[in-house]
C-alpha cells in the first residue's frame, strides 16, 4: 500500500495557500491546488481529500507530490503537457512574421497561407496559426490619411472647443451634403432571410437617378435638420442654409463646423454670410472629416437604410432618406464628443512618426 507523503507548511506557505484558496480573482485549479495541500497538511489522505474536493485521488497525489518537491513554486503553473513539441513552428515562426510583415510576394501586393507556405516550404496550416497567433492578417488593409493643413492644430482647437463647450446662447451644428445618392433598384427579387440561410439581393442593379442630401444636426440635442436636392452647387448650399435660419430660435447664434468644399467657400455664400450676422462658420482641416460630426450620421444612414435598399426612383429614394431621419427627430440622439485637443494631437503625431519610419520604394 503507498503511503502519502506527508505536508508539513511553514507560516508564510500556510498563509499563502489560505490566500489562494480563498480567491476569487485566481484560476480555479490555482485555488484548487492550494485546497489540496492545505488539506494534506492536516493530515488527511488523498483519497479523503478526494472525495471532499470532487476530484479525482490520482490529482491530489500529484499536486502533494508536487508541493513536497518544489513547495510553492511547484503549484503556481501547470504540468507540462504531453505530444511532439513546437520544434517545426519555434524554427519558422520568426521568419514567417519577417517575410509577412517585411515582403511582399514577386506578383502580388501581399501573401496568402499558400503563397507563404509554398515559399517556405512549410504547411499552410502552420502559416495560418502563427498568423493567428500574432494577429497578422495580411489580406485586410484600413484606410487613412494625415491632413497636411498648415492651419490643422489650429483649426482642430477650434472644432473640437465647440464640441466640448459650446458658446452660450449659441446652436453648435455639424453641417454637410451627402452628394450623389443612388437611387438603386435591383434587377431581381431578393429572397428573405430564413433559418440556416442569409437574405439575398442581386450583384447587378439598376439606376434610377441621384439627388444630394443636405443635413446639419444638433450637437446638443442630435435634432437632424435636413433637405434633397438635385444638384449641391452654391446656390443649392445658400438655399439650406435659409432653412436652417428658418428651422432654428432666431435668438441664437448659429456656429456651423463643415468641411472645405468649394461650394462652402463660394463668394455668393460669404456674401450672403456677411447679411445674416448670426451665422458663424468653423472650417474642419483638410483631410479630417472624421472630424465632422454629420459624417457619423451619414454613415449610419448608409448602413441601416440605404445600403441593401431597392429604390424604383428618385422620389422612392428621398421618401425613404426623409422617413429614416423623421424617426430619427422622434427621439434625437446626439453624438458626444469624448476626445480632446491634446489626445489628437498625441495620435496624429505618433501617426505622422509610423509614416515617416515607412521605407520609400
Amino acid at each position: 500500500m503507498r503511503i502519502a507523503i506527508e505536508i508539513k507548511l511553514t507560516t508564510a506557505e500556510r498563509k499563502t495557500l489560505q490566500s489562494w484558496a480563498r480567491s476569487r480573482s485566481l484560476p480555479k485549479r490555482q485555488a484548487e491546488r492550494a485546497q489540496i495541500v492545505l488539506l494534506a497538511a492536516k493530515g488527511k489522505t488523498s483519497g479523503d481529500i478526494a472525495d471532499e474536493l470532487g476530484i479525482k485521488p490520482h490529482t491530489v497525489g500529484r499536486w502533494r507530490n508536487r508541493f513536497a518537491e518544489h513547495r510553492i513554486d511547484g503549484i503556481k503553473k501547470d504540468l507540462p503537457r504531453g505530444g511532439r513539441p513546437r520544434t517545426q513552428r519555434d524554427g519558422v515562426e520568426s521568419e514567417i512574421i519577417r517575410k509577412t510583415t517585411q515582403e511582399t510576394p514577386a506578383n502580388a501586393t501581399h501573401w496568402s497561407t499558400r503563397t507563404l507556405a509554398k515559399e517556405l516550404g512549410i504547411t499552410q496550416s502552420m502559416v495560418h496559426r502563427v498568423w493567428k497567433a500574432n494577429g497578422l492578417r495580411p489580406h485586410m488593409v484600413r484606410t487613412f490619411k494625415i491632413s497636411n493643413d498648415p492651419q490643422f492644430e489650429e483649426k482642430l482647437i477650434d472644432v473640437v472647443a465647440l464640441y466640448l463647450n459650446p458658446p452660450d446662447k449659441a446652436l453648435v451644428l455639424s453641417v454637410d451634403e451627402k452628394s450623389q445618392v443612388q437611387a438603386l433598384d435591383r434587377t431581381q427579387r431578393s429572397l428573405p432571410l430564413v433559418p440556416g440561410r442569409c437574405g439575398t439581393m442581386t450583384h447587378d442593379y439598376k439606376r434610377n437617378g441621384t439627388t444630394t442630401l443636405f443635413a446639419a444636426i444638433d450637437m446638443l440635442k442630435g435634432h437632424v435638420i435636413a433637405e434633397c436636392m438635385p444638384r449641391h452647387r452654391h446656390q443649392e448650399w445658400i438655399k439650406f442654409l435659409k432653412q436652417i435660419d428658418v428651422e432654428t430660435p432666431e435668438d441664437l447664434d448659429l456656429h456651423l463646423i463643415a468641411d472645405n468644399y468649394s461650394t462652402h467657400k463660394h463668394p455668393k455664400v460669404l456674401n450672403w454670410l456677411k447679411r445674416h450676422k448670426r451665422f458663424h462658420v468653423h472650417f474642419i482641416p483638410t483631410s479630417s472629416s472624421w472630424l465632422n460630426v454629420i459624417e457619423r450620421f451619414f454613415r449610419d444612414l448608409t448602413q441601416k437604410r440605404l445600403r441593401r435598399g431597392a429604390f424604383h426612383s428618385v422620389p422612392h429614394l428621398i421618401q425613404a432618406i426623409m422617413a429614416y431621419i423623421a424617426e430619427h427627430n422622434d427621439d434625437p440622439k446626439p453624438f458626444a464628443w469624448r476626445k480632446t485637443v491634446d489626445e489628437i494631437l498625441a495620435k496624429v503625431g505618433r501617426a505622422r512618426a509610423a509614416l515617416n519610419n515607412v521605407p520609400t520604394e
